[in-house]
């Protein structure tokens, strides 16, 4: 399914409520303060960011000895743009509240989101039923029989249906947020973002969230040096053969070890870098819109038009009036 069409730029900052539900997951808990707190836009803070839980004041527990203080309550979430509920080992019996602000900000227009298990509150509280969803993978099996409603995607890193977003486990929560960013304030800025955080460019929510190799191999033949290149020519009509010709490799062997290392064929992943070099030169230039086609080797108008189409609903003129910023996107700071 194509990411949400990008809004038109909103003021900042937005405001985002974590929802704490001990057990809680410490590591996803820290991811949006992480990304999206850390941020700022035009020299402001992009989101104001607040963890909050049912019981402010009483230590939230990780399930392995942590205590972690929250010291802000549910009225976080009900003034928040956004609500995030992170992973949790919380299965029956969830705190009412926690499910009451839930339906309330879904039934408001705001955006709700989890991070891991984080989906299980969201289908307890009833919003993910006939909705495409995922979750941590190694979880799938559980959520699928306690949830049969929802349209489970165990696949994926994150999936976008629109104000409801859900994502895989751990570092595919540092994915969701940062494709946040580049909803709300473009690719550049997002692809900033994870240069801070030391993480890949925003990451296509349909990759595969559990891939053969995650770590190079130890025999030095990663494909990581073929990928660097291949960003540095993106103008250029790359193809499979040209990727095995730098990794010094067969077609064969590079599609197949493309695949262990980022879920994608050679081909995919190369699209969404072209769908992603556009963005960016659409958002920080005045090029014409034939040369950022060529630049991005997206070849001509209409290739760019069809693709930015279908990642972001707005055409090559249109997504350049909501997002165009000439100076570099906006700082990006600790």
């Amino acid at each position: 399914m194509p990411a949400s069409a990008p809004a038109a730029p909103v003021r900042s900052p937005i405001r985002v409520a974590v929802i704490a539900v001990p057990p809680v997951t410490a590591f996803d808990l820290t991811i949006p303060d992480l990304v999206l707190g850390g941020m700022t836009v035009r020299g402001g803070p992009g989101y104001d960011v607040r963890v909050c839980t049912a019981a402010p004041g009483r230590p939230v527990t990780d399930g392995g000895g942590l205590e972690i203080a929250v010291p802000h309550g549910l009225d976080a979430a009900v003034a928040a743009d956004t609500v995030i509920v992170t992973g949790t080992g919380a299965r029956d019996g969830l705190d009412p509240r926690v499910l009451d602000v839930l339906r309330t900000a879904c039934a408001a227009g705001r955006r709700v989101v989890s991070i891991c298990t984080g989906a299980f509150v969201l289908a307890e509280a009833g919003l993910l039923d006939g909705r495409p969803a995922t979750t941590y993978w190694a979880k799938s099996a559980e959520f699928r029989a306690r949830y049969p409603r929802v349209e489970l995607r165990p696949g994926v890193l994150y999936v976008d249906d629109g104000r409801i977003l859900t994502s895989a486990g751990l570092s595919a929560g540092i994915d969701l947020c940062l494709h946040l960013i580049r909803l709300d304030y473009g690719a550049a800025t997002a692809n900033s973002a994870a240069r801070l955080v030391v993480a890949a460019p925003v990451r296509p929510g349909g990759q595969a969230q559990f891939i053969d190799s995650p770590l190079p191999p130890e025999s030095g033949t990663s494909l990581a040096p073929t990928r660097a290149w291949a960003l540095t020519c993106l103008d250029r009509p790359l193809t499979r053969a040209d990727l095995a010709a730098h990794a010094r490799t067969s077609v064969r062997t590079l599609t197949r070890r493309f695949h262990a290392e980022t879920g994608l064929s050679p081909l995919q992943w190369l699209l969404h870098q072209r769908i992603n070099r556009a963005q960016e030169l659409l958002e920080t230039t005045d090029l014409p819109i034939p040369q950022v086609a060529r630049l991005s080797g997206l070849s001509t108008p209409d290739s760019l038009r069809h693709h930015l189409t279908r990642r972001t609903g707005l055409p090559p003129s249109a997504y350049r009036t909501a997002w165009h910023h000439p100076a570099p996107a906006g700082g990006v700071s600790g």
